[in-house]
């Protein structure tokens, strides 16, 4: 099956898969890797349903400005002792340099 035959779905497990340990990447660069122009949301609602199961690197995904979007108490302080556990800095505020340790797109 070529690239172009797997569902969006497919495509953005796929790109979030190829992000190596020790860096991120973005929602929206994640969907741009997959095919999908504005496909943010989408890859929000696949991590969402098959990260567990696709067993995805969720952890690496973050906001393109940087940002955690987790909350706390929801899965943000998880989300940091991941991300540093692959030697990413995560400021206190919850802030990824993306120049620094920025994937994709």
């Amino acid at each position: 099956m070529t690239t172009n035959e797997l569902s969006s779905t497919q495509r953005i497990v796929k790109a979030i898969q190829s992000i190596p340990a020790g860096k991120v990447s973005s929602y929206r660069d994640v969907a741009l890797a997959a095919g999908l122009r504005n496909g943010a949301r989408q890859t929000v609602r696949v991590l969402h349903s098959l990260s567990q199961k696709e067993h995805l690197p969720w952890h690496r995904v973050i906001k393109v400005d940087g940002h955690i979007a987790l909350p706390c108490g929801g899965g943000r302080e998880l989300q940091i002792a991941l991300l540093r556990s692959e030697g990413v800095e995560v400021s206190e505020q919850g802030v990824v340099d993306m120049r620094r340790y920025g994937w994709g797109a």
